[in-house]
């Protein structure tokens, strides 16, 4: 049996599109996912990148948070050393004043981008400053989001008393180390970095500090995951999937591209270039509904995950709501 399924979208441009399709197809998608019955809807921070449109994450969220009725909706996540954490505070504290008990505040401590546009952001490029810094971020965000106290100078208005519920993100073992200690929830980056996965939830659970929003760990496991009708359908849909991957390896990034043939994929990368793609998507499953669930309860069983948080990068949206469809039956 799958645990609860939520949606990672990053309000992907494709080829051929552009971003104002992209963010229209979100909040489509987000309608969609949510009367599917999926439990949470999060968009990612990225920034000068052609493929992705969800730059401004907060303003997103809004949007998407006011496209739907019930299901949460969130960051999966908000860069948190691009920003002030008055200022995150402030925005998703009007978010969560405004649909109250469907906000979550996922955070991450990647840039989210390249070091140009770290400049272009104010962002500190000390890399022995953002490791000490981020977790005094984190608990400055928090005080932001908790009850005021009588000696609390500066406040988040909208903000302070909400408890916005924080998650942090990560690919490696520091953010499941500080997840572990402020006893919050982690999701791990393994739709994209897979490598860590098991060794990060390993310390996470055995290092775990029970708070009072979450007495236990909860964990949520990213992957990447398309559903067809059939598996060769699937296949050749989760081309676009591994042409976005083999451009990483090369230094590029551009528009989801159209799918092509897994023949023609073969000769489209090296060896070498295909192995490092399919290590980055380690944690993927693509193929028909049985196929699929399959694969994502062999990943489940192995990570004993929470929750999944699906991507899915179909270049049709038409057939990525469908993949969603198919999905939602195996739950």
């Amino acid at each position: 049996m799958l645990p609860p399924l939520s949606v990672l979208d990053l309000s992907l441009i494709v080829e051929g599109g552009s971003a104002a399709e992209a963010l229209r197809n979100t909040l489509d998608l987000a309608r969609h996912c949510e009367a599917l019955g999926y439990r949470r809807y999060w968009v990612a921070e990225h920034h000068n990148m052609d493929g992705v449109a969800s730059s401004a994450t907060a303003v997103l969220v809004g949007q998407i948070a006011a496209a739907t009725q019930t299901i949460r909706v969130g960051s999966g996540g908000v860069m948190l050393p691009n920003h002030a954490p008055l200022v995150i505070a402030e925005q998703f504290g009007t978010l969560a004043t405004l649909y109250p008990g469907r906000i979550d505040l996922g955070l991450g401590r990647a840039p989210g981008t390249d070091r140009l546009t770290m400049r272009a952001l104010r962002r500190h490029l000390d890399a022995a400053g953002e490791e000490d810094g981020f977790p005094r971020d984190v608990v400055e965000l928090q005080a932001y989001l908790d009850d005021a106290r009588p000696d609390q100078a500066v406040r988040a208005i909208p903000g302070m008393g909400t408890k916005v519920p924080i998650w942090l993100l990560g690919s490696s073992l520091f953010s499941a180390q500080l997840a572990a200690y402020l006893g919050l929830p982690f999701a791990f980056a393994s739709h994209f970095a897979p490598d860590l996965l098991d060794q990060a939830l390993e310390v996470y659970r055995a290092t775990y500090r029970p708070s009072e929003r979450w007495p236990k760990p909860h964990a949520m496991v990213g992957t990447n995951v398309i559903v067809a009708p059939t598996d060769d359908e699937a296949a050749m849909l989760f081309t676009s999937v591994q042409q976005r991957f083999l451009g990483m390896q090369r230094g590029r990034r551009g528009p989801l591209p159209r799918p092509i043939t897994p023949a023609q994929m073969e000769e489209l990368w090296s060896p070498a270039e295909k192995a490092g793609v399919m290590r980055m998507l380690a944690c993927a499953a693509a193929g028909a509904p049985s196929t699929v669930r399959s694969q994502l309860e062999a990943i489940v069983a192995r990570t004993g995950a929470d929750e999944l948080i699906v991507a899915t990068g179909v270049h049709e949206h038409a057939l990525r709501r469908r993949s969603y469809e198919l999905l939602a039956t195996l739950a």
